[in-house]
């Protein structure tokens, strides 16, 4: 199924503050990473941020999805009625991860869908607003949706994901599996299934790196502001 036309007077942008979204996952890559692991953000500031930690590896990940997919299995009693629905970009990706890891214990693999928020979201008009890519989601009538994201941050795009999924049908019930929860909710949002649970301060950012996105091996690192630029 996809959504109705997007709302008329809608630009599209390519910033890279609209698509990084407002879960507070962005991605640097390998090759814009001195060193001494020092760059800076995007405005401009140089060396204004520092790796902080590693806090997935190639290794860790594929655990922590492979965690996840046995959870949303032993919560619903199986995988029949499971619809796994990923937010752009790399949500879609995390999903179609989480279907594979449920059929190789369950020999059933979940529909996956992907969904684009871009026009539900509740800034329209505060900026341009940036699509990321098609929505096809297939039936969700009776069934126990799964909205899937890498980062989450405010709450605000899952609020935005739970709008659009009016659009496409009653599901039995949402839930939603996320990477990382990295705190600072503004909404009265709460995942079901957490890869990892990480306090930041607002000036961090956790990076997710998916090699079907980004290239390279998988991982997710936090970076901060240098000492005494914070």
């Amino acid at each position: 199924m996809t959504l109705p036309n997007a709302p008329e007077g809608a630009t599209e942008s390519k910033s890279a503050a609209n698509a990084t979204g407002d879960n507070g996952g962005v991605f640097v890559s390998p090759k814009q990473v001195s060193s001494d692991k020092i760059i800076g953000f995007a405005d401009g500031n140089a060396n204004a941020a520092v790796l902080r930690s590693i806090v997935f590896d190639a290794q860790t990940l594929n655990r922590s999805i492979t965690r996840i997919a046995h959870e949303i299995v032993e919560r619903n009693h199986g995988a029949h009625e499971i619809v796994l629905v990923g937010l752009y970009s790399r949500g879609v990706e995390l999903a179609q991860r989480l279907a594979v890891a449920i059929e190789r214990f369950e020999n059933v693999r979940p529909n996956v869908g992907m969904l684009d928020v871009a026009f539900f979201r509740d800034d329209i008009g505060l900026r341009a607003v940036s699509p990321t890519g098609p929505t096809e989601v297939p039936d969700v009538s009776d069934r126990v949706v799964v909205l899937v994201d890498d980062v989450l941050f405010t709450g605000r795009t899952i609020r935005a994901a739970l709008d659009a999924m009016k659009d496409l049908g009653r599901p039995k019930a949402v839930q939603l599996a996320v990477l990382v929860d990295r705190g600072h909710r503004e909404l009265p949002i709460r995942a079901d299934y957490v890869g990892k649970n990480l306090p930041t301060s607002l000036a961090e950012d956790v990076r997710v790196r998916l090699g079907e996105v980004d290239g390279g091996d998988d991982g997710v690192e936090l970076w901060g502001p240098k000492e005494g630029l914070a």
